[in-house]
């Protein structure tokens, strides 16, 4: 044997004895770490779970009709989309828009269940991506078509306006909407100058407040407000600029020609029906009326088809050569289809600036009616459809609602029923136990008495014999 033969070792004897072992993967040692440092059970615990979404307090529409169709309900917090602008809502506000989306009186309405409500303040909490001039804390007012009643809501950026310093939500909610529609019709489409005469209807409402404050900025503006009787000493007491207070179903038009013969310069009608006859006989020559709602279709809770077509009926049809012929001008508004149908964005941003300008240099201040919890939109609803409101409605999310009167539970008023029939039962026998115990007793005493006198006849007998 050579010396290579000696020191060469065998090379399959060790391969046999102990295999190689196999390579580790990443997961098992990864695995052999964790059984290692005893915390195998917590890894798993530490996986991300898919989050629930939250759910927030939301006004719902469950179906077109009366007031018991308006539900506060639980529903999950709105997503972001891009170019939207995620608001905490902090007040609302309620216009007579709002009831005729209830009873199903407006065109293109969304499918029930949804949420109401088309104006709220509150804070951004969340700006999304394509989103310019926002970021979250500043304080917006927003305009959205429906969603606005709810503690959280998501925007597209072009219906939100950022607010003036010091303006807070509460003031926001009641300025928006209201102060916007006003400031159009008397400047963009009334073209109010100094000296001019206005006729506005619904005069203590939102609205009707925001034109006579706007009128006040223009000297020499005589304003002819026509609302309920009942809101005549309101706005005197609360200095209401209005000169001439007017009652809602009287003979106006005659008491405006007795002030003002030849009529007056502008009428801006939100009643529509037989009051567009009227507005109209009341321009002057080179006046404007405006229409701008149509409230007069809401007379009940719920939808009225009748008062819809006599709305309509009453409408004369006024041709373009009249109005040539009149030297008049008609002219509607209707923010909601500027907004979201028409892309009219441009006018509402202009016009809110110029709004809070006069905000911020004192010149117009919100009136607010009351202020309501979510939970009592329906009495808040109610109070705007009898015409009882002077100034905004509005809502508050962080408000606690009214107390509810008490009642007893089903059950216990069954039983109590119970009780008081089984007792009026036992009342008329426990009547008849105790008269049979006055009898019997009455019966003993005349026995009683009839032997005490048969005694006593005795002893005289015996006495005389």
């Amino acid at each position: 044997m050579s010396d290579q033969d000696e020191t060469t070792p065998v090379a399959a004897a060790p391969a046999e004895e102990k295999p190689a072992p196999a390579a580790e993967t990443p997961v098992e040692k990864a695995e052999e770490k964790v059984q290692e440092n005893g915390t195998g059970d917590a890894a798993e615990a530490a996986q991300p779970e898919p989050e629930t979404p939250k759910d927030m307090r939301a006004i719902i529409l469950t179906g077109f009709g009366g007031l018991k169709t308006v539900k506060v309900m639980k529903k999950p917090e709105p997503t972001l989309n891009e170019g939207e602008v995620l608001i905490r809502v902090k007040a609302c506000g309620l216009n007579f828009q709002d009831l005729m989306v209830r009873q199903g009186a407006i065109d293109s309405p969304p499918k029930c269940p949804f949420i109401l409500g088309f104006e709220c303040a509150g804070e951004v909490e969340q700006v999304a991506e394509g989103v310019e001039g926002f970021k979250v804390g500043d304080q917006v007012v927003a305009l959205p078509e429906f969603r606005a009643w709810a503690e959280l809501v998501a925007v597209p950026a072009k219906y939100v306006f950022a607010l003036p310093q010091g303006m807070s939500a509460l003031e926001a909610a009641a300025i928006g909407m209201n102060y916007v529609v006003a400031y159009m019709l008397l400047f963009d489409l009334g073209g109010l100058s100094a000296g001019k005469s206005v006729l506005l209807h619904s005069a203590g409402g939102g609205v009707g407040q925001a034109v006579a404050q706007l009128c006040r900025t223009v000297p020499d503006v005589i304003v002819f407000g026509v609302c309920s009787k009942g809101k005549h000493e309101a706005l005197k007491t609360a200095g209401s600029p209005i000169d001439h207070l007017l009652e809602r179903g009287s003979d106006y038009t005659s008491e405006v020609r007795k002030i003002s013969p030849d009529g007056v310069d502008i009428v801006l009608d939100c009643l529509c029906g037989e009051e567009c006859n009227r507005g109209y006989s009341l321009l002057k020559p080179m006046g404007r009326y405006i229409l701008y709602g149509s409230s007069n279709i809401v007379t009940g809770e719920t939808k009225s088809f009748f008062s819809a077509a006599r709305s309509w009926w009453q409408v004369d049809k006024v041709s373009p050569i009249k109005l040539f012929d009149d030297n008049k001008s008609l002219a509607g508004l209707n923010l909601r289809h500027l907004l979201f149908q028409q892309g009219g964005t441009e006018y509402v941003h202009r016009a809110m600036e110029k709004v809070f300008a006069l905000w911020s240099e004192g010149k117009v201040k919100p009136v607010v009616d009351t202020t309501w919890a979510l939970e009592d939109v329906a009495e808040a609803m109610q109070k705007m459809h009898d015409r009882k409101n002077v100034g905004k409605i509005t809502l508050d999310p962080s408000m606690e609602p009214k107390p509810k009167p008490a009642t007893p539970a089903k059950g216990k008023n069954k039983e109590d029923k119970k009780k008081q029939s089984s007792e009026e039962k036992k009342e008329p026998e426990e009547k008849k136990e105790e008269e049979k115990k006055e009898g019997a007793e009455k019966k003993e005493e005349a026995t009683n008495g009839s032997s005490d006198n048969a005694d006593s006849d005795s002893k005289e007998k015996e006495a005389s014999s």
